[in-house]
């Protein structure tokens, strides 16, 4: 059981990265299903009576950084949100959300130590990371240390392992991999060349959607993993990948190395397909290459094309603050700390982790609607969230074919 954290909390050896502090004043949003007009927030007097630490561990230095960064800056414009809104009802007293956010290098192993600090230091019932490899390390504790991870990985065995204080928000990738590669074989052919990152996430996409490829009487030409967070010259792993002669390269790791990979095989004359892994995002590939080097590549609609209920406002008010067009790293961030928010207040506690996952589910359903930039169906029995995801095929530079991906619930 947690602590509440009204009291002061000591300062970690490890200080929390900026944004840290939530500022505390007005009153919680009010509460209506996805399919009803919001309703407007009602004021309260007076700042929150106390605070509830939410942790964060994730990629805040290195060649993962701008992902991290935007992971956070989801969360942190969601609590800043609430809280100027008067923070959340819990069991009859006011709480607002202090998100304390620290830096794991893209690391599995930073991640655990960094929940340790948080758990210890912060008593933090829930924490956020936004990788796989710390999903991973975090669930070899996270149940007997009672603490929910909001996992922002589309990796789908964080939900298959069985773990039940675990939320899985994104769809899982291996959703992606047969329509993604039925779209470009289609288009260019059936041979592909991986040049993937080399971190746990690529490693894992990679299995999955050769498996995908095979299956539908595709060839793999070879593996050529290059790592995405140290390297800034890909030219040697791109030529071993070309020279195999393929159709279509699989590419994927955070959007600007990624973008990278595929300027260096269109400047060495590749004129095929790419299909990109979930992870890396074409509104900010399309800010390293110009978009018609991205013709032929398939991967998620960008964001601001999206027909969420309030996608747009989303993008607006986030390019307000931030000064540019946000991801879906940001948007399902920000739209997950509402979704915390909402359990806390049904669960009526701040420190029962297993009441709090309990109500995940209802808290989905009661999302104000002018908080929801992303569809969300439901939650399903292993903790992961259904939603409504699209595909594209950048065509003559345009988002031009879209993609269906099927959302089965039993993901």
């Amino acid at each position: 059981m947690f602590l509440v954290a009204g009291c002061g909390t000591r300062t970690p050896s490890q200080q929390p990265a900026a944004g840290g502090s939530a500022p505390q004043a007005g009153s919680a949003p009010a509460a209506s299903a996805q399919n009803q007009p919001a309703r407007p927030a009602q004021p309260q007097q007076g700042p929150p009576e106390a605070k509830v630490n939410i942790g964060y561990s994730g990629p805040l230095s290195g060649g993962a950084a701008i992902y991290g960064q935007n992971t956070l800056n989801g969360l942190q414009m969601a609590a800043d949100e609430i809280n100027k809104s008067g923070g959340i009802n819990v069991g009859g007293k006011r709480y607002a959300i202090n998100l304390v956010p620290l830096d794991d290098k893209y690391l599995p192993n930073e991640t655990a130590t960094n929940a340790r600090r948080l758990l210890e230091q912060y008593e933090t019932p829930i924490i956020f990371t936004p990788h796989s490899g710390g999903v991973f390390a975090m669930q070899e504790f996270n149940e007997q240390d009672g603490f929910i991870i909001a996992a922002y990985t589309s990796e789908p065995r964080v939900t298959q392992r069985g773990n039940k204080l675990t939320l899985r928000i994104p769809a899982p990738y291996d959703a992606y991999a047969v329509p993604y590669s039925k779209a470009v074989m289609e288009a260019f052919g059936k041979k592909v060349a991986l040049v993937p990152g080399t971190h746990q996430y690529a490693k894992d996409w990679t299995a999955v959607f050769t498996k995908a490829w095979e299956s539908l009487g595709g060839t793999v030409t070879g593996n050529f993993a290059a790592n995405y967070n140290t390297e800034t010259d890909f030219t040697p792993f791109v030529t071993k990948a070309l020279a195999t002669n393929p159709d279509v390269l699989f590419v994927g790791g955070p959007s600007q190395p990624t973008a990278l990979v595929i300027k260096t095989a269109r400047e060495q004359g590749f004129k095929g397909g790419f299909v990109v892994m979930d992870q890396a995002k074409f509104e900010e590939m399309e800010e390293i290459v110009p978009i018609e080097m991205l013709n032929g590549a398939v991967g998620l609609m960008p964001l601001y094309r999206y027909p969420g209920p309030a996608t747009q406002q989303f993008v607006e008010q986030y390019k307000a603050r931030f000064g540019k067009r946000p991801t879906y790293e940001q948007a399902q961030h920000y739209q997950a700390m509402y979704l915390v928010a909402k359990a806390l207040e049904r669960a009526g506690t701040v420190t029962d982790v297993e009441k709090i996952m309990a109500s995940f589910s209802d808290a989905i359903q009661q999302l104000p609607r002018d908080k929801v930039p992303i569809i969300w169906r439901k939650l399903n029995d292993k903790g992961g969230i259904v939603g409504e995801v699209i595909g594209v095929m950048v065509k003559d530079g345009k988002y031009d074919q879209q993609i269906p991906i099927p959302v089965q619930e039993s993901y």
